[in-house]
């Protein structure tokens, strides 16, 4: 009788325990705004990479090359993550290049990685494809303008308490003669509250 009693507690005992840790899982939309830490997240990097794009594209350079009836390349380089956070800097960058690439403004290349894989692709190619369906090495578009910038951050922090800021500088340089196009930056503030002292 009591062995039956030890089972029972320990089975009720194992159903509060796997009741008590059940896991809820919702489906949401891909771009709606969900902010559960306060930390840098995918809305944040999204809606940052289509506001400075958008800002860059109304700039007054872009009037000089509609004007020339030329359509400028455009390459994204290094983005700097000088924040507190390890963020995903290549997530902002694809970011970036979807915004660029949407708006119909501008052409864009493969950038330093892609390329070098797209070589490889063409090297292996020339020993393997028939030569109606190889491409040509030497035949590249390059680049005339490339988007550089960095990811910063500041946390005031008082116990529970933190405002957190974030802005990211962006500009566009003109690769041949290193002249400055644009530069675009876009502040972010949170103010965050947590039951810990952590941040």
């Amino acid at each position: 009788m009591f062995r039956f009693k030890a089972n029972l507690f320990t089975a009720a005992l194992a159903a509060a325990l796997l009741t008590g840790c059940s896991t809820k899982v919702t489906r949401v939309s891909h771009d709606s705004t969900i902010d559960l830490t306060g930390k840098w997240n995918d809305t944040d990097s999204r809606l940052t990479a289509e506001e400075m794009v958008r800002d860059a594209l109304a700039g007054a350079w872009y009037n000089r090359y509609a004007a020339e009836k030329t359509t400028p390349t455009v390459v994204v380089g290094e983005i700097r993550n000088k924040s507190h956070e390890h963020i995903s800097t290549e997530t902002f960058i694809n970011d970036i290049q979807r915004a660029l690439i949407n708006s119909g403004k501008v052409e864009f290349v493969a950038n330093k990685a892609e390329r070098g894989q797209i070589r490889d692709e063409k090297a292996d190619q020339a020993g393997n494809a028939s030569v109606e369906t190889r491409q040509s090495a030497g035949e590249e578009s390059g680049a005339k303008l490339m988007m550089i910038g960095s990811l910063n951050s500041i946390v005031d922090q008082e116990g529970g308490k933190a405002v957190v800021f974030y802005q990211v500088n962006l500009e566009l340089v003109e690769i041949e003669s290193h002249k400055k196009l644009w530069i675009g930056d876009k502040k972010i503030k949170k103010f965050v509250e947590r039951s810990g002292t952590k941040f």
